[in-house]
């Protein structure tokens, strides 16, 4: 899960093009919006196509794509949790 998570930190600077941020500097359980890393809704739309490109993970529902885009811990959970399935 730590691997998974430091290349979805990694993944997530350059799909938004976050230049002066690193993986260390994003904490896993920081909200990715508002407070946390400040993205906005377009980046959530970036976000989404990262987790279908990427992971083959296409997500219908805009209200479990909240909660799946709450952070990077919650990111990385949908994802084992997909690919376990």
């Amino acid at each position: 899960m730590e691997a998974l998570k430091l290349k979805l930190k990694q993944q997530i600077i350059e799909a938004l093009n976050l230049q002066d941020t690193k993986p260390e500097d994003i904490d896993d359980n920081a909200p990715l919006f508002g407070e946390g890393l400040g993205l906005d809704s377009i980046d959530s739309l970036e976000l989404m196509v990262l987790l279908e490109r990427n992971y083959q993970i296409k997500v219908e529902d805009p209200r479990e794509g909240r909660k799946i885009l709450q952070s990077v811990q919650t990111m990385a959970e949908f994802i084992t949790s997909k690919q376990v399935a």
